[in-house]
């Protein structure tokens, strides 16, 4: 709480994503934000976030806004952020980029999901690409925030499977990065981090959450 009404508006901004993502997590885990897919998760986080950042601007000076999907160029590519939290005070703009992912053991159609290697590669490309974003001066903070149904993924029975070479289960770390290059649904890899990581999920109920930045 104390980061939350802290006299730097940047500061604010930053604690503003952890409590409204522990907002969101509760009230997914206790059945009052059904959240079928992806896109879901980062609406239904989007307008908690929304609600949160009046209370967090002091002056009037102080300002933030919330883009969705927003496209940016990296290296001639087009990339979109899943959520993109811009403020501005009398020191300047700030910028977070953050990337969701969320994996449900059933699909959206009912049936079983399966490809869980993707989702955990998948994980480690939007680490890559939020370190981009930063590289690249396009946010100045960078956040993952994820979650899952799925029990084996944070707390796997073995890692035997090629897959595990993008460990993202509970107690995971990396220190000063990592080079990856296992193929994965059959199509070649070439992925590097070069931040630290420490993978702390938090179970409430059923589910899985994750909240990661790198240092």
């Amino acid at each position: 709480m104390q980061n939350l009404t802290s006299n730097d508006f940047k500061i604010r901004l930053r604690k503003s994503i952890s409590v409204a993502w522990a907002f969101f997590i509760r009230k997914v885990a206790n059945g009052t934000l059904p959240i079928n897919k992806e896109a879901s998760m980062q609406l239904q986080y989007a307008y908690i976030l929304q609600q949160l950042l009046p209370l967090i601007c002091f002056k009037d000076d102080e300002k933030a806004i919330i883009e969705l999907e927003t496209g940016v160029r990296i290296n001639s590519n087009t990339k979109e952020i899943d959520l993109f939290l811009k403020g501005k005070d009398n020191s300047g703009e700030h910028k977070i980029a953050i990337e969701m992912k969320y994996y449900r053991t059933l699909a959206s159609s009912g049936g079983n999901r399966g490809a869980t290697d993707i989702f955990m590669k998948d994980v480690y490309v939007d680490l890559e690409l939020l370190e981009n974003y930063l590289s690249h001066n396009i946010a100045d903070k960078a956040i993952a925030l994820v979650m899952t149904d799925k029990q084996n993924l944070v707390f796997p029975k073995n890692k035997n499977a090629k897959c595990w070479d993008y460990d993202i289960s509970h107690g995971k770390t990396i220190t000063n990065g990592i080079h990856l290059t296992t193929p994965i649904g059959g199509k070649n890899i070439n992925l590097t981090l070069l931040k630290s990581y420490n993978f702390q999920w938090e179970q409430h109920n059923d589910f899985y959450f994750l909240e990661l930045e790198g240092h």
